[in-house]
């Protein structure tokens, strides 16, 4: 079975999507749509924007979104069986497997970007990638930290031996140091905007809530594998509520990509910008296929 897997904050890249912009009419009619809905020319940043200006999580969100939706659109293979997204992704993976519009989704990415930004700058705050340790350990160390009254949680599971860590500047401070103590190989702190996937980021929680309960969602045309429980999904109602929580709950992605294989999926199609997801899926299990969608 084929699984397509759709990338999250981070594979951002100046020049992504022009390619597809100049090359499909039908690509381009997207791109230009999606400004107007934004009301700001974001393929301008996207085609041309330097780092600092696609690394604003009003960018970063909405480019990466735009980049996979429209990848899958003109896509003549794009036939998933199954699918899931990290973080982010799971928008893209949404639109493409129809459960929302593309204009609906568009928006909704949009406001969560906005509402996230918020969200960081009422509560500065980061994160930290953890390699080489079991999660276990990383767990436990999270939350005696966290009992000792700063924010630290393990926020991305994403492959054996990395672990994402999400938190107050102190909390992700305090928690490196034990963490490189229990024999962390390193712990490398993010260029991010703030806790993404963490308790502070409830008041975005609250307000995406909204958002999302006013918006259609109909049936996807095949299960999507959500990030808080890793399991497959595709009932509108129940894809609505796993989709608010994912903002304060932690990115389940190894155990996603080890539900997929279990339940049948043989390659994994990376839609989207770069190539991080088809290595951590390979780190995951090295046996399964990885590609890239080629339009």
């Amino acid at each position: 079975m084929k699984a397509y897997i759709f990338p999250g904050q981070g594979a951002q890249f100046s020049g992504m999507g022009k390619d597809l912009y100049e090359a499909s009419p039908q690509a381009k009619l997207l791109f230009e749509q999606a400004n107007e809905i934004l009301g700001f020319r974001i393929t301008d940043i996207m085609f041309a924007g330097s780092e600092e200006e696609l690394k604003q999580t009003k960018v970063t969100q909405p480019a990466i979104f735009l980049h996979s939706v429209v990848l899958a659109s003109v896509a003549s293979s794009f036939e998933p069986q199954m699918v899931a997204g990290h973080s982010l992704g799971e928008f893209s993976a949404l639109v493409a497997a129809k459960a929302l519009s593309f204009e609906d989704g568009l928006k909704l990415v949009a406001q969560r970007a906005f509402f996230m930004q918020k969200a960081c700058e009422a509560n500065p705050s980061t994160m930290a990638a953890v390699l080489g340790l079991d999660d276990e350990v990383v767990e436990k160390i999270c939350k005696e930290v966290s009992e000792s009254g700063e924010v630290v949680v393990a926020a991305n599971y994403n492959c054996t031996g990395q672990l994402v860590i999400s938190g107050s500047f102190k909390g992700i401070e305090l928690a490196g140091e034990q963490l490189k103590a229990a024999g962390a190989k390193r712990v490398l702190p993010l260029q991010v905007g703030g806790a993404f996937h963490s308790p502070l980021m409830k008041p975005a929680e609250e307000e995406l809530a909204k958002a999302i309960q006013s918006t259609h969602f109909r049936t996807p045309v095949c299960p999507i594998y959500q990030n808080v429980s890793a399991k497959p999904f595709t009932e509108p109602e129940k894809i609505k509520a796993n989709l608010i929580t994912q903002l304060t709950a932690p990115v389940r992605w190894t155990q996603s990509i080890q539900n997929m294989i279990a339940d049948g999926a043989t390659s994994f199609i990376e839609c989207g910008p770069g190539k991080v997801l088809q290595g951590l899926v390979k780190k995951i299990n090295k046996e399964a296929e990885v590609s890239s969608l080629e339009y």
